[in-house]
């Protein structure tokens, strides 16, 4: 169990995270409503993608925060260019927060993949080292990837000046959002 907030150690719940992510060896999946990553969480993923883990992130494709979903969009190239796999789930607004690992390893918890979880919100996450469970958890990620449009990075390319100016405008409000 990893407990974090403003008033414990809140450097904690990122620290798990990126220390997971490198952990990976073969396959990492995440499933996160908000990614508003700090510098060494948004590297981790492109080193992790980069040395030949698959790495898949699912999304929603409607956020229910305009700003957050914007902000979210600014990271989507680099994270496409160093070899990882966007998603963005159709079905409703997706509010899991979870990443498996390798088949063994589980993440769940109120923490998002933000600077606002990482920081400020008291958080509980569960890490889990039990395959079966993984397994179970990994499957229902896969539903939610049937249910979801891949995202290339031609289509992000292609997003018009106006588009690409306003996600990255809005993500350099990232610390405060």
């Amino acid at each position: 169990m990893i407990g974090t907030g403003p008033t414990v150690r809140y450097s904690a719940m990122a620290e798990v995270f990126e220390t997971l992510i490198y952990a990976a060896r073969r396959e990492i999946c995440i499933t996160t409503p908000y990614y508003v990553p700090n510098e060494s969480m948004q590297e981790a993923l492109c080193a992790c993608a980069r040395r030949g883990v698959d790495t898949t992130i699912l999304f929603p494709a409607r956020n229910d925060s305009w700003i957050v979903g914007a902000a979210s969009h600014s990271y989507y190239a680099d994270l496409l260019r160093a070899g990882v796999k966007i998603f963005e789930y159709e079905g409703g607004l997706l509010h899991t927060k979870s990443l498996t690992i390798d088949g063994d390893i589980s993440l769940i918890g109120s923490a998002n993949m933000d600077r606002r979880s990482f920081e400020l919100n008291y958080e509980n996450n569960i890490l889990f080292y039990d395959p079966e469970l993984t397994q179970t958890l990994h499957e229902r990620q896969l539903s939610y990837q049937l249910q979801s449009k891949q995202v290339s990075l031609q289509a992000v390319e292609h997003w018009s000046m106006a588009r690409r100016l306003w996600n990255n405008t809005i993500g350099m409000l990232g610390p405060i959002l």
